[in-house]
């Protein structure tokens, strides 16, 4: 009976243990075959380290494919603690070659951690460093490989391109709106330890980073440097508080070049304030446009055919009265007697507070509002303003009469640009943009295009076709004759803004600019400039501002071979107190005749014989009277 007790147990014990043994084989498989990569990658984690090698952003360039942002290979420092023997020999000289304390030193070396990154001071380091660094050859230090922004051209266009921080996340501007684009995937140096740290005798393991995506820009660096030279000027000159320039292509939208003052340098941000870096002003700063506007006040009375800008006339006295606040004119004493389209030219005031009684608070405010004033352009760039208007309820008859002729709501400059293009670019507001397309970094083939929107129709084309005669008119008659270019059609409207401080208008403290577009009959470009308080020159857009934008009319004249023409308005002027007239084409003609042709001219001729070769200037274009004429003689 005992034996077979026994007996029993032995066989239960032998069995339960075979069970064990059996489950315990079923695990081992079952974690071999189906748990082995998950246990991999676990173990894998253990004994693995890696070394982060940051991948390039993406270049940003402009229309042409010149790089207006790229990067610079530098080198930063990662420690591993448990591969330092002597810490503190380590931390003092770190400390001395990083100009840091010992004890930040040494709290970066001591730290529990399987790798530490030295931040910020190891980050980005200068040859020099990295070489003093290296030279130590202390384990567990090492240098790698670090991607560092650059702007080749330093201040220029530093708003619209932005900056990125340390990490080169982008912060501002288009590196901060297209930064998922722009942003690469790092990459690494991988390489195994044992759970002390100590390296193993095992190949490292590279994993190539892969750089970010390239972005072109609608902007052409050459007008950029142009209206670049040109703030430059302005603020050497005058010394505004601020000042900008911005040119669009009123067909698509297109920003063919933006920039403000003051700006700064995206390679040292830093040494700049917070203030400046982040306004950029075009589409940032909102203030009452003055003078500029009463295009969009012309172009709605034109529209819905309240005025005739040849056969409606004004009497302007100086001023008018609406309710108890009395509105001057510019001119003491007024200009008297103005067709519509001469109230233009003068940029008269009451005349355009008689076009918004004509028109009436909710037609004048319905425009206002369907030319993309009162909310964002849409533009592809950060820190956009809306700008405010007067709500129908709020425009009593003096708001009626300050709206006309641009004052008392506030504005943008890119909402204005944007207004004016449709204005004169046959009735359609187009959405302004400034990211021509993306392409991919190895092989620059397109992954994505960006073209124009379709648009919105504010005005007819007829209407617009009488808005560019009249702006043609102003430059070649009125108070933006400064903008004029000889054999150039250029249309415009200047503007002189009060200020407002504490609610009150400033005295002798005006925002000045002028807005302007050429060819004047079929607009390739528009170009506006905005100066704020200028000083030692008397504050009018037409003498400070139009003088700049003719400079960049001049400018993209060269860049876009825009022909010479002689269908501009054709009258005899007088302008700066110079006269020109149409210049004669002589050539063909004898000496004799050309003479007798060219009377009041100064006259030179080069080569032999009787017959007018060649002459210089051209015919049929205006000139400068009394100026030389040269003639290219033969037989």
């Amino acid at each position: 009976m005992f034996f077979n007790t026994i007996h029993t147990r032995m066989r239960v014990v032998f069995v339960v243990v075979c069970v064990l043994l059996i489950a315990i084989v079923l695990r081992v498989f079952y974690i071999q075959v189906f748990k082995y990569d998950k246990l991999s990658s676990l173990a894998e984690s253990l004994w693995s380290r890696e070394l982060p090698i940051t991948a390039d952003r993406g270049e940003i360039r402009d229309r042409n494919g010149k790089v207006l942002a790229t990067n610079i290979t530098t080198t930063s420092l990662v420690v591993i603690p448990n591969q330092i023997k002597n810490k503190e020999e380590v931390a003092t000289k770190l400390a001395s070659i990083l100009n840091v304390s010992y004890e930040e030193m040494y709290r970066h070396i001591a730290k529990k951690t399987s790798i530490e990154r030295v931040h910020p001071e190891g980050r980005q380091l200068s040859y020099d460093v990295a070489e003093q660094i290296n030279n130590l050859g202390y384990d567990g230090v090492y240098l790698v490989k670090e991607s560092k922004r650059y702007y080749p051209y330093g201040n220029v266009l530093s708003h619209v391109l932005g900056y990125v921080g340390i990490d080169n996340q982008g912060l501002s501007g288009i590196e901060l709106n297209y930064d998922d684009y722009l942003t690469g995937e790092n990459g690494a140096i991988k390489y195994f330890s044992d759970g002390k740290g100590n390296r193993l005798e095992l190949s490292e393991i590279y994993e190539e980073p892969q750089n970010g995506i390239n972005v072109d820009l609608t902007i052409d660096l050459d007008l950029q440097l142009a209206i670049e030279n040109e703030l430059d000027n302005v603020m050497s000159k005058y010394n505004p508080e601020q000042a900008l320039i911005m040119a669009m292509n009123p067909k698509t939208g297109e920003i063919l070049a933006m920039s403000s003052r003051p700006n700064f340098n995206p390679n040292q941000y830093q040494t700049s304030s917070v203030e400046v870096i982040n306004r950029n002003l075009p589409i940032w700063m909102t203030y009452e446009p003055g003078s500029t506007f009463k295009i969009i006040t012309l172009s709605a009375s034109l529209e819905e055919q309240t005025i005739n800008l040849f056969k409606d006339t004004y009497f302007d006295g100086g001023s008018i009265r609406v309710e108890n606040a009395r509105i001057k004119c510019w001119k003491a004493g007024g200009h008297g007697a103005e067709t519509m389209l001469q109230v233009v030219e003068n940029s008269c005031n009451p005349g355009f507070v008689v076009m918004g009684q004509k028109l009436g608070p909710e037609r004048l405010l319905n425009y206002i509002k369907s030319f993309g004033f009162g909310k964002k352009s849409g533009i592809d760039l950060n820190g956009e303003a809306n700008g405010i208007l007067f709500s129908l309820e709020q425009m009593g008859p003096v708001e009626l009469a300050t709206t006309s002729f641009g004052q008392g709501i506030s504005v943008t400059p890119i909402q204005q640009v944007r207004a004016v293009s449709a204005a004169v670019n046959g009735g359609i507001l187009h959405t302004p943009y400034i990211v021509q397309k993306m392409t991919e970094p190895e092989t620059n083939s397109v992954i994505k295009m960006f073209t124009p929107d379709e648009g919105t129709r504010v005005i007819g084309e007829e209407t617009s076709k009488m808005v560019r005669y009249a702006l043609e008119s102003v430059v070649a008659n009125g108070s933006g004759k400064n903008a004029y270019i000889e054999n150039y059609r250029i249309g415009g409207k200047t503007g002189t803004a009060q200020k407002v401080n504490n609610g009150v208008y400033m005295v002798g403290n005006y925002i000045v600019s002028f807005m302007g577009f050429m060819p004047a009959d079929n607009p390739e470009i528009v170009v506006y400039v905005a100066i704020d308080n200028p000083k030692g020159i008397t504050q009018y857009g037409g003498v400070v501002s139009a003088p700049i934008a003719k400079n960049v009319f001049k400018t993209a004249i060269e860049l876009y071979n825009y022909p010479k023409t002689n269908e501009g308005m054709p009258r005899e002027y007088t302008w700066l107190d110079k006269k020109y007239t149409m210049l004669p084409d002589v050539v063909g003609m004898t000496l004799e005749e050309a003479k007798k042709t060219l009377k009041g001219f100064q006259i030179v001729t080069t080569g032999v014989g009787e017959k007018v070769l060649y002459q210089s200037p051209e015919g049929n274009f205006y000139t400068e009277e009394e100026s030389t004429i040269s003639l290219m003689l033969s037989n």
